[in-house]
């Protein structure tokens, strides 16, 4: 079970580093209307700002700021934890698994 989850963790953190990087692509799915039965390209499920601060207020989740630590110091979500995009493997024992994960690289 617990390789099931490692598993689950790098495959969803390696969709969520290709949409950052996938600029042009995300631009233009993003000005889309999201409903929740949208399905993007990456697979990766998207939570509007209040969706956030619903599951944040709520306990059921926590965020992972993914941009480098100069960028994470110019601004970044309060209570938002910096776990730069190629050190995720690196502290994936740190990550709650009760909680979903978001992440968000801009």
């Amino acid at each position: 079970m617990r390789s099931t989850f490692y598993f689950a963790l790098i495959v969803t953190a390696a969709v969520v580093l290709a949409a950052c990087n996938a600029t042009d692509n995300v631009a233009k799915v993003e000005k889309k209307s999201a409903g929740p039965e949208t399905i993007y390209p990456d697979g990766a499920r998207r939570v509007t700002a209040d969706e956030l601060q619903a599951m944040l207020k709520n306990g059921e989740a926590i965020v992972v700021d993914v941009r480098n630590q100069a960028s994470y110091d110019i601004g970044h979500i309060p209570g938002a934890k910096l776990i730069p995009s190629g050190e995720i493997l690196n502290h994936v024992n740190e990550l709650p698994r009760d909680k979903t994960i978001v992440t968000y690289c801009s």
